[in-house]
């Protein structure tokens, strides 16, 4: 999606910078621009960053914040969605990993690829656990169906799914050069996810 035009809005000058970062990280990645460039997009002084934010780190990790807040949203909305079958909340939180990537590519880099920690702030750890969090609860209540001697752990399950998730965005869904792929990103999740849930029995293999 391309980046809208985003500036700032007298009353609400921090909440312009977060924007104004948003445009620059998709445009030049996190450390691709510097506070002034910040400053210049939204239309203030250098010196206006300074009363909101005490470096490019802390305009990041805000940013970052408030993806978690969205993405959260839209993975407990998945969740919810898929509900009352397991299989479908599973799916479906997986499913809006990728459509979050797509539609919030600015606060996707914020949250994992500008090196900012979920551990910066107890308000950004807060919202980032409840996001991933939603993860766990469907691979929880998918593990459940499975006897014990064959469960394993929900945690390491939303985990493989996270990081299958985040390898098609990563390699697939924006763009990376060199890495095009003959098949939508949403059909490769949806494929491996597949796989890996024949391979633990919660699928028929002729379905």
């Amino acid at each position: 999606m391309p980046a809208k035009k985003r500036g700032y809005h007298h009353g609400n000058l921090r909440q312009a910078l977060v924007e104004a970062a948003l445009t620059l990280i998709e445009e030049k990645g996190p450390t691709g621009f510097t506070l002034s460039e910040a400053a210049k997009q939204a239309g203030v002084t250098p010196a206006a960053v300074y009363r909101h934010f005490d470096g490019r780190d802390a305009l990041i990790a805000e940013a970052a914040r408030q993806g978690y807040e969205i993405f959260a949203d839209l993975m407990e909305h998945a969740y919810a969605k898929g509900q009352p079958s397991a299989l479908a909340s599973f799916e479906a939180t997986g499913r809006a990993y990728l459509a979050f990537a797509r539609r919030f590519p600015g606060h996707y880099i914020s949250m994992f690829e500008s090196g900012i920690s979920i551990n910066r702030s107890p308000e950004l750890a807060h919202v980032a656990n409840r996001a991933l969090g939603v993860l766990d609860k469907a691979a929880n209540d998918l593990m459940a169906e499975l006897p014990p001697e064959r469960r394993p752990p929900a945690r390491m399950v939303s985990a493989h799914v996270w990081a299958m998730s985040h390898g098609v965005v990563e390699l697939f869904a924006r763009g990376s050069p060199g890495t095009k792929s003959p098949f939508p990103p949403e059909d490769l999740l949806e494929s491996g996810i597949g796989v890996y849930l024949r391979g633990l029995g919660l699928i028929r293999s002729d379905s």
